[in-house]
């Protein structure tokens, strides 16, 4: 009888060890995933502009108080092909803006010189890849080539309305 309840009492151990290890393995697990979704979002391109840059710049025309992102974005693609060099010169301008390195100096005439961004390199990085992936192609190469500058169908025209 002492033996089967010393075996008893091992075998409790025993899955009592292997419980506790499968439950710090699932805890370590869940930590790590955490963490990695942390740095996820932390450097989520969308986040940090609407963060960041969204009080001053929309996404798409018209303009709040400085360019909108989607001619920007039409802008680094005319003089950039490769991503990585817009990406670099976006990064370097939002370090150090200055009208020298713009890509559009007319923004600078019309809006003034944006601040500088004091934020991580990681950050300014990951926002600056999100810039460039907001190219729309269908939105025209540059200023003047969207809705709002008569190319397209909106205000009534071709309905018989503001026609000249």
């Amino acid at each position: 009888m002492y033996m089967k309840y010393k075996r008893n009492v091992l075998i409790n151990l025993m899955t009592y060890l292997a419980m506790k290890r499968l439950l710090l393995i699932i805890g370590m697990g869940l930590s790590f995933n955490s963490v990695a979704q942390a740095a996820t979002s932390a450097l989520d391109g969308k986040a940090i502009f609407d963060k960041n840059c969204s009080v001053c710049h929309s996404v798409l025309p018209p303009p709040k108080t400085a360019p909108p992102i989607t001619p920007l974005a039409s802008r680094y693609h005319q003089m950039f092909k490769a991503k990585k060099d817009g990406v670099n010169h976006l990064v370097a301008y939002l370090k150090s803006p200055n009208k020298n390195n713009a890509i559009d100096p007319q923004a600078i005439t019309r809006f003034g010189l944006m601040p500088a961004l004091r934020l991580p390199d990681s950050e300014l990085r990951a926002v600056a890849e999100w810039v460039w992936d907001q190219y729309n192609p269908n939105m025209g190469m540059g200023r003047g080539m969207g809705m709002g500058q008569g190319q397209g169908m909106g205000m009534g025209r071709g309905r018989g309305m503001n026609q000249q």
